[in-house]
């Protein structure tokens, strides 16, 4: 699945996936800066709250993005019956952004996939509209979705659960809560399957703000792990038995930190040069 193709040569909206537990408290760097995105105190936000079965999720960031001065509102996405509802529909349209939660990978892939409002997210994001997802909601931004899997810095042939995202973008694979969870393993098993793709290990309160050309930047307290398959020269993957390790050889691994880049299309990293002197 490609991302929607632009119309009348718009600029593509951001998307952003957000590594799960952002800051919602202190400077809320990560929070802030899609609401600028967004228009600031021009913006309207919808905040997607399907993935968590939580009565206060949604509340929750609408409450955030009104003190930023943003209009908010949430859409009970619940069933997949809600995802043919025209007043849902006619919100989404509205919506200068648009804000997924975190919460189950499966109730996301499994309620909104192949309905109106997934088509139409995808078609908005197309038109200009940014799209935000955080934990379960940055896993699904992707075209191949990791839904779950084992810990561990292995990769194993068993290791990852792989099902169909937005689509967002076909150019990476997503994992989130990254270093705090050790999901190596579970990514570089995602990555044998689909080796076309960047990884992208996104820590908590971390989130890769990726422009309309390509190039994310890294937002946030923690670091991006990007792992980097285009010059893969072996996977044992399709001769690994149950549960057995994967041989993987010629793959490269990036460590971004704040402020650091990665183009998604040349698959480039570029490191923040501090200016300043010691």
């Amino acid at each position: 699945m490609c991302p929607a193709p632009i119309i009348d040569n718009v600029d593509r909206g951001w998307v952003i996936p957000i590594g799960g537990a952002e800051d919602k408290v202190d400077d809320m760097t990560i929070l802030r800066r899609f609401c600028q995105l967004c228009g600031g105190k021009k913006a309207n936000i919808l905040v997607v709250p399907t993935a968590s079965q939580l009565d206060d999720t949604g509340p929750r960031y609408v409450e955030l993005f009104e003190g930023m001065g943003a209009t908010s509102k949430y859409t009970p996405i619940n069933e997949r019956e809600d995802c043919f509802n025209e007043d849902i529909i006619a919100s989404l349209k509205e919506a200068s952004g648009i804000f997924i939660t975190g919460g189950n990978q499966l109730r996301l892939s499994t309620i909104l996939g192949g309905t109106p409002v997934a088509k139409l997210i995808r078609s908005l994001n197309a038109q200009g509209t940014h799209v935000a997802g955080t934990s379960a909601g940055a896993a699904i931004v992707s075209e191949h979705m990791i839904a779950g899997g084992e810990s561990g810095p292995t990769p194993t042939e068993d290791g990852v659960v792989m099902a169909p995202g937005l689509g967002l973008t076909n150019k990476v694979i997503i994992d989130q809560h990254f270093q705090q969870r050790d999901r190596i393993g579970r990514l570089l098993a995602a990555l044998s399957y689909n080796p076309f793709v960047s990884g992208l290990g996104i820590d908590e309160d971390t989130a890769a703000f990726i422009s309309p050309q390509g190039v994310l930047e890294v937002v946030g307290s923690g670091a991006i792990t990007v792992v980097d398959p285009s010059e893969l020269t072996y996977s044992s993957m399709a001769k690994a038995r149950h549960h057995d390790a994967i041989t993987l050889i010629g793959m490269k691994l990036h460590i971004l930190g704040p402020g650091s880049k990665y183009d998604i299309n040349t698959r480039t990293a570029i490191a923040l040069i501090n200016s300043g002197t010691s």
